[in-house]
């Protein structure tokens, strides 16, 4: 990889414009900090955020940009100042790779809350250079923001937990809600979605599945293990279902109405947020007031929990459900993605794919 004092030339699938299509982009890193871990990318997880920033569905892309934010790969080289880590090690690279570290939020130890927070790819480092993720051949991460693989993860299985499995880690833990016998219900069956069923049945809760459709009742009933399945659009097992749960994560990252989730939660139920969506959403207020219901958010996880959750993965011999694919494979699994045509996500084998062979476009 050169020198710590040289910038680093690498080779990443970058979108050009608004059609998110990505192709081969030579870009340099900048140089090594005395914090910063020079990583190799093995694999790197697809999730609905990268076609978000990719085709600008929020309004603030910039191009060109390489995405991919569930980064798993091969320390190289480690700055003067790196404590944590050394060459060889396999680690993890989530959503972001930055932040101010002095306000409450840092101070808390909730460092993706930090509103000066930046983003692993599609942002500015504090010396104005473009952040670039991992659908590339190497980062440069300041070790803050890595995390150790444990031992007994395969790497491209520990690629989704950095973003989808911290994901529904973070809100369980946080608002309580990890106690066995707990009633729980999943809204959507995608990455984030397959990763809740796993996690909250190894809490030992009673799982639903909600989705707007049966087609998906085999597998989660069969495959996940969930205790129940429940089709939105089914009006009479709809009200049969109310006031039944004590927590919906909430992973549909399209415009959907609340009201009908909301109607399912016991007293003091919690309907966690996790999709991102660019519409408001409704609801009228007597839904929540005549339950004193809450609806809430959540926002990946803090790096301890990043921590947390791969060793509770390890522990509970839990593996997210993956299809790899090459890098040149990479703009029909996003294609397939916008489907939800995936059980349940791809993950690319960056190292195994040749990037650096390929001309840049």
């Amino acid at each position: 990889m050169g020198s710590l004092a040289a910038e680093k030339t690498v080779t990443g699938w970058a979108a050009r414009d608004a059609s998110g299509h990505l192709t081969p982009y030579n870009y340099t890193l900048r140089k090594t900090g005395p914090e910063d871990v020079v990583v190799k990318v093995l694999y790197c997880g697809i999730c609905h955020t990268d076609i978000h920033q990719a085709k600008n569905h929020l309004g603030a892309s910039k191009y060109p940009m390489v995405p991919g934010h569930e980064v798993v790969g091969e320390v190289v080289e480690v700055g003067p100042e790196v404590t944590k880590y050394s060459a060889g090690d396999v680690v993890g690279v989530g959503v972001i790779v930055g932040c101010c570290r002095e306000c409450h939020p840092c101070k808390a130890n909730v460092e993706q809350y930090c509103n000066k927070r930046i983003w692993s790819y599609n942002d500015v480092y504090t010396d104005g250079r473009p952040t670039q993720g991992g659908f590339a051949s190497a980062m440069i991460v300041d070790q803050k923001f890595v995390v150790k693989i444990p031992a007994g993860l395969a790497p491209e299985q520990a690629a989704p937990l950095l973003c989808a499995g911290v994901t529904v880690y973070s809100p369980l833990k946080h608002f309580g809600l990890m106690s066995p016998g707990l009633r729980g219900g999943i809204l959507g069956l995608g990455g984030v979605g397959h990763m809740g069923v796993k996690v909250a049945k190894s809490m030992g809760h009673h799982v639903t599945v909600i989705s707007s459709s049966a087609k998906k009742r085999g597998e989660a009933m069969d495959d996940l293990g969930a205790d129940a399945y429940l089709v939105s659009s089914d009006e009479a097992a709809m009200v049969a279902a109310a006031d039944s749960l004590d927590y919906i994560i909430n992973t549909v990252p399209v415009h959907h109405p609340l009201e009908p989730y909301l109607a399912l939660l016991k007293l003091d139920g919690k309907l966690i947020l996790m999709g991102v969506i660019n519409q408001p959403l409704s609801f009228i207020s007597p839904m929540v007031m005549l339950g004193r219901k809450s609806i809430t958010g959540s926002f990946i996880g803090s790096m301890a929990e990043t921590e947390e959750v791969l060793k509770f993965c390890v522990d509970k011999g839990l593996t997210s459900q993956i299809e790899v694919v090459k890098m040149d494979y990479v703009n029909q699994a996003i294609e397939r993605l916008e489907r939800n045509d995936v059980r349940y996500r791809f993950v690319v084998d960056v190292a195994g794919s040749n990037i650096d062979d390929a001309p840049p476009v």
